[in-house]
């Protein structure tokens, strides 16, 4: 095996580990939010973004205080428990 071949495998197994230990509805979040920096959009990346912010804003959204075209009717979808589990999970992604 080349050490390509291993630090391919490498990568491959850590997104697929990252992935299985996401919680209940943060792999919905991908669909407009980027995890790849090199994307480029509108929409702000949450890896690595704090838990309280993250927080903060879906609650913002769920209550109408902040405007959005989607996500205020997103974050109605979530209680408190599923947000703080989601904001805390992308929080630990770097």
């Amino acid at each position: 095996m080349t050490r390509l071949t291993v630090a391919l495998a490498f990568v491959l197994f850590s997104a697929a580990a990252q992935a299985a230990d996401a919680p209940p509805g943060a792999a919905s979040c991908s669909g407009c939010h980027a995890n790849n920096a090199r994307v480029e959009t509108p929409v702000p990346p949450l890896k690595g973004r704090s838990a309280s912010d993250i927080e903060s804003q879906m609650a913002e959204f769920k209550t109408g205080k902040r405007p959005g075209t989607i996500m205020d009717r997103i974050a109605k979808g979530f209680t408190e428990d599923e947000i703080r589990a989601i904001a805390t999970w992308y929080a630990a992604q770097k």
